[in-house]
């Protein structure tokens, strides 16, 4: 059964609303409250003890907030989602990849898979589904623009 297409709009918004709210907020606080550096002495200079350079270290844990910060702005605006999502994927996949290198075991069902349900529901749909994004507004502007310029050309 395939939901009405203003359904599908709300679901969409919904999804990206929270799923946005969760990574900003999170940047958010990484950027201006803990700050970069500290973020990553905190939550990434632990692994030192592993096979991971102490550059590859720094360099993540210090971008990881702003990816945060920029993606879930994007995500909650609606401005070029699919290259936020993407973004916002690969900074789940180092997040899993650094808990389960210290925890194999690590249960990882209350952080990483509600994020990644989100971000996969979001991906999936079809964008001109998501009738509530700048994207969406943007791409229906450039199309009625080009319509306009065929018929002035006729």
């Amino acid at each position: 059964m395939k939901l009405p297409d203003s359904q599908r709009a709300w679901a969409l918004l919904f999804a990206r609303l929270v799923l946005g709210l969760i990574f900003f907020m999170a940047g958010v606080w990484k950027v201006f409250q803990l700050g970069p550096l500290e973020h990553a002495r905190k939550y990434f200079l632990p692994f030192s003890d592993t096979f991971l350079p102490t550059w590859s270290l720094w360099a993540v844990g210090v971008v990881i907030p702003f990816v945060e910060l920029i993606a879930g702005a994007l995500v909650i605006l609606g401005l070029r989602i699919r290259d936020a999502l993407i973004a916002l994927g690969i900074v789940l996949g180092v997040v899993t990849f650094g808990h389960l290198l210290k925890e194999p075991l690590y249960q990882f069902h209350t952080h990483v898979i509600p994020r990644l349900a989100l971000l996969l529901f979001v991906l999936m749909l079809p964008r001109e589904d998501d009738r509530f994004s700048l994207d969406y507004l943007i791409t229906r502007k450039r199309s009625k623009e080009n319509q306009s310029e065929e018929s002035d050309e006729s």
